[in-house]
Order: structure tokens, then sequence, then C-alpha cells
């Protein structure tokens, strides 16, 4: 049975990206009555920084050449390892268990809420494939990056999630679903763009429905 893993990690309670992975999640689950659903807020509760213990068990894997990550506790002897490793597992199994890895993520200053970027670094070693699942991202953008704007080359948000997931995770086909231009809503040098504020929110919305309705989705 498909399991559905769901992120949130906009600062904002109420936000366009939480707006979208919600509606998703929503449409999937609805479309696959039993499944299994995980979530987890890591603005809500932020996932603590890396430290030197887990680098220590990261070194270790690549040491033994370990890529299985049911033998990656294998590697933890310190009491220090110990607590570091009390902090990946639950959050790695929850990563492991799911078919289906829904991100809501924002754009912050060009690239990925902080949030979010913790939560990766804890969960990622080396040479750990995910081939097989699914990932959708859920984004929200204050100005519009799509291809061929003047802001085009600066989308570090959208890139380097499909650079991570290819190059960490061995996953290729990622959806991506953006609601753009949220900050006409607040910035009077946009507001004449809130037509297209709205469009794209509407857009971004209906294929999330249609997606998450598919087979194809998991």
């Amino acid at each position: 049975m498909s399991h559905l893993l769901h992120l949130d990690s906009s600062a904002r309670g109420a936000s366009f990206s939480r707006e979208l992975s919600a509606r998703f999640a929503e449409v999937w689950r609805a479309a696959r009555p039993g499944a299994g659903y995980t979530y987890r807020d890591v603005a809500a509760e932020p996932v603590p920084p890396i430290g030197q213990a887990w680098t220590e068990i990261c070194d270790a894997l690549l040491a033994a050449g370990i890529t299985d990550p049911d033998g990656y506790a294998s590697v933890v002897e310190t009491p220090e390892q110990r607590e570091a490793w009390a902090v990946v597992e639950p959050l790695l199994a929850e990563l492991l268990a799911a078919d289906v890895v829904l991100i809501g993520a924002p754009m912050y200053n060009f690239s990925i809420p902080a949030t979010l970027k913790l939560w990766i670094d804890q969960v990622t070693f080396p040479k750990m494939s995910l081939a097989g699942k699914a990932f959708v991202v859920a984004g929200a953008r204050g100005g519009t990056y799509l291809p061929g704007t003047p802001r085009e080359p600066v989308d570090h948000h959208e890139r380097y999630l499909r650079d991570f997931f290819a190059g960490h995770y061995d996953v290729h086909d990622v959806t991506f679903l953006h609601s753009e231009l949220t900050n006409a809503l607040v910035d009077p040098r946009l507001s004449p763009r809130d037509p297209d504020r709205v469009a794209s929110r509407e857009t971004a919305l209906r294929a999330a429905e249609s997606f998450a309705s598919a087979e194809g989705a998991v």
C-alpha cells in the first residue's frame, strides 16, 4: 500500500506553499483510501543541524562501503554518535517508508528555507539511492522565475532541488508545482501583476489536483 510523506517548511502558518501541498495531500489521500500518511512540519518543529558526530557516521559508512540504509546503524559506536543517530533515525525511517515524498518549499532568498536544508542534511548519506520514489515539490515564489523571465538565472530553488535529488538520491523525475508572484499581494511594485498571481495560483492548484489523482503519483 502506498505511503505519502508530507513535509512543510514555510515560516508562515498560512502560506501559498502550504496551501498547495495541502491540496495535493488531500486529493492524493482521497484517491487512495487506506494509504499511509505521515506529516512533518520542519518549520514549526525544526530539525537540529548536523554536527561532528554525524560527520563521523558518514565517514564510517564511506570507509566500510555501506550504502544500504539497513546497515547504517552498524557503524554507530560512541555516545555522541548514538545521540546524533537518535535524531536521524526517525527522520530517515519516515523517508524510507514513503513511496511519495511531498515537500512544501517556498523560495527564500533565491533558494530553499534553511529549515528544509536542515532536514535534507540529516537524512542524506553517501551513495544513498531513493530511485523509485516519487518526489513532488509544492513551491511558492514572491516573483516569477519561469524559463525566459529575467530572474530565471537566479532560481536556486528548483534548480538546487533538481540537482540534489538527481545527484544524491538518483531521482530524476520530480514534479514541481509553483505558485508565483505571491508578493503582488504586498509589494506595490508588483501589484499590477496581481492577475498573473491569481492565474498562477489557480494553475498550480489544478495541477496539484490532477497529478495527485493520477495513477502515476503512486
